[in-house]
């Protein structure tokens, strides 16, 4: 992709995250930019390696409840160290799902993964004494530097800092050594084997890359929302997240950005209809995976391919 393609990207990104600051408002976006770096962390393990998580609300409520405690316990640290602290716990899980995960594969992997998110929603209840239990726990507003970042607008300059730093580490990861390994995989597991590249290892890297990023977001979520519960990283969540990624384009890290994007604001449009939320949403993304195979990043690179010839 040329240097003009990516300033106009970057430019029609700004310019969409403007218009929804405008139209759906600044919480909104918010959380959008959380689930991008969900989308672009759970791409590396689905897109690249091609393993299916459907846990992956667990991860974030890991890294959720993490920076929560450690606002509490540890007010002085700033939302650095509290971000550092969330992404290297659920890190730390990511190994402990990643080694037994790899003696499964395709609908085993993803009920391995599942059965994880349903682990840590209980474990949330049981550790009431820290977590609050089913009344959840208020999460004290992040400080940088010693300044309380209490506004929306605050922490959409903070969010925003760490989705881009999440899409650009993400981009070059695609683009190294260790990122032709993990699509290697992806497309032959023997094949990669033959030519020197470790699957134990690699495969477990993948799980533990993702697991940071979203524990990252869980952090960001919680300071986002101000206040959590075990009720919000539900299943659902897990299923919204595989769908941000297919819609987007497995693979892609651009795709997950816009994957992430069209189910946000699907969801918040489709508030007004709570009743019918599920059958509407679970169609739309039926008609929109036969419409887009390879996903909005497949259609975006057709017309774009077009353009050019």
């Amino acid at each position: 992709m040329t240097w003009a393609w990516r300033v106009l990207l970057w430019a029609g990104g700004a310019a969409g995250l403007w218009w929804l600051k405008g139209t759906l408002g600044l919480f909104v976006v918010n959380l959008l930019l959380v689930y991008v770096v969900v989308a672009v962390g759970l791409n590396v393990l689905m897109g690249f390696t091609g393993q299916i998580s459907a846990g992956h609300a667990g991860f974030l409520a890991v890294g959720a409840y993490v920076a929560a405690l450690v606002g509490q316990h540890a007010p002085g640290l700033g939302v650095g160290w509290a971000l550092l602290a969330a992404g290297t716990v659920s890190a730390v899980l990511g190994v402990v799902i990643g080694l037994p995960a790899l003696r499964l594969a395709g609908f085993y992997i993803a009920m391995a993964t599942l059965a994880f998110g349903v682990v840590v929603s209980e474990a949330i209840l049981q550790l009431d004494a820290w977590t609050g239990g089913a009344d959840g726990m208020y999460v004290l507003a992040p400080t940088w530097f010693g300044v309380s970042l209490e506004t929306d607008e605050q922490k959409f300059w903070l969010v925003l800092a760490v989705a881009v730093l999440t899409v650009v580490t993400a981009s070059n990861l695609a683009r190294s050594k260790v990122g032709r390994a993990l699509t290697a995989l992806r497309e032959s597991g023997v094949a990669a084997e033959c030519v020197g590249i470790s699957t134990p290892f690699y495969r477990t890297l993948a799980f533990v890359v993702s697991a940071f990023y979203t524990g990252m977001a869980g952090a960001l979520f919680a300071y986002v929302v101000s206040y959590i519960s075990p009720d919000a990283f539900s299943i659902e969540l897990s299923i919204d997240f595989v769908a941000m990624v297919i819609l987007g384009g497995m693979g892609s890290i651009g795709g997950s950005i816009l994957g992430a994007a069209l189910l946000t604001v699907l969801d918040q449009y489709l508030a007004a209809f709570q009743d019918f939320r599920a059958l509407i949403f679970g169609l739309a993304v039926v008609v929109c995976m036969i419409a887009l195979p390879n996903g909005l990043q497949g259609l975006f690179r057709a017309a774009g391919a077009r353009l050019r010839g």
